[in-house]
């Protein structure tokens, strides 16, 4: 259900803009693709979900969406009255929750496939997310992403109710080290698949963040697609 990479995003390992180097777990440099899943693998588990729910005799109603002035891209400005956390050490995530939605699922490293985009999580297990493993570590300074599943073939997975979270509600991310990294959401937005903003949502704004992105936007039953993704942006508020 999803397409997340940019041919015109540079590779890990190759100088981006301002000297940065994109690499391993300390790396504060944006990704080297944004989180979006090929269409042609989005494009086939769309349509074995539609059938999927089909069989049981009800249609799925599709994942709840931004609403608001966000809908179409633009930014529902949350309150910030969390005041941002201090920078945590580097340390491998180990699972991902979001108790307003009921999310609570371990997460595998993600790394670039052949064709320079993110691989995406196995669609067998919907209660399964990963993290860019050639990015920041949750807690630490920069961007952190995690990305996961709307849907799979058997039906909802870990981030079909993103698009229902509010700014002001938190994410909590377990780490290797022991230490729990407390995030509190500022913004969540829907970007059409044909304008997602890399450097707006991949940036370093020099603070420790979070992203969650899934699939969204509207799903296209003349395509059998989802038309864009949904983005959640958090800062770290304790560790």
């Amino acid at each position: 259900m999803h397409r997340w990479g940019s041919e015109d995003s540079p590779a890990p390992g190759r100088q981006e803009r301002g000297g940065r180097t994109a690499g391993g777990p300390a790396s504060t440099g944006r990704p080297p693709v944004r989180w979006r899943f090929p269409w042609e693998l989005c494009l086939l588990l769309s349509a074995i979900a539609v059938l999927a729910f089909t069989a049981v005799g009800r249609a799925p109603d599709g994942p709840p969406q931004p609403a608001g002035p966000h809908a179409n891209g633009t930014v529902e400005q949350g309150a910030r009255s969390e005041p941002p956390a201090d920078p945590l050490p580097a340390s491998r995530p180990l699972s991902v929750s979001v108790p307003a939605i009921h999310v609570d699922g371990p997460l595998m490293d993600l790394a670039l496939q052949d064709d320079g985009r993110l691989a995406a999580p196995p669609e067998n297990d919907r209660n399964l997310a990963g993290w860019w493993a050639g990015g920041p570590t949750p807690g630490a300074k920069g961007t952190a992403i995690i990305a996961g599943h709307v849907d799979i073939p058997s039906g909802p997975a870990v981030f079909y109710n993103l698009g229902a979270l509010k700014p002001g509600m938190t994410i909590d991310v377990a780490r290797a080290d022991q230490r729990t990294a407390h995030f509190t959401i500022d913004t969540i937005d829907v970007y059409d698949a044909d304008n997602f903003p890399d450097d707006k949502v991949y940036g370093d704004t020099g603070r420790p963040e979070l992203r969650l992105i899934t699939c969204g936007g509207g799903f296209d039953k003349q395509l059998q697609r989802y038309q864009g993704n949904v983005v959640v942006t958090a800062h770290l508020t304790q560790g």
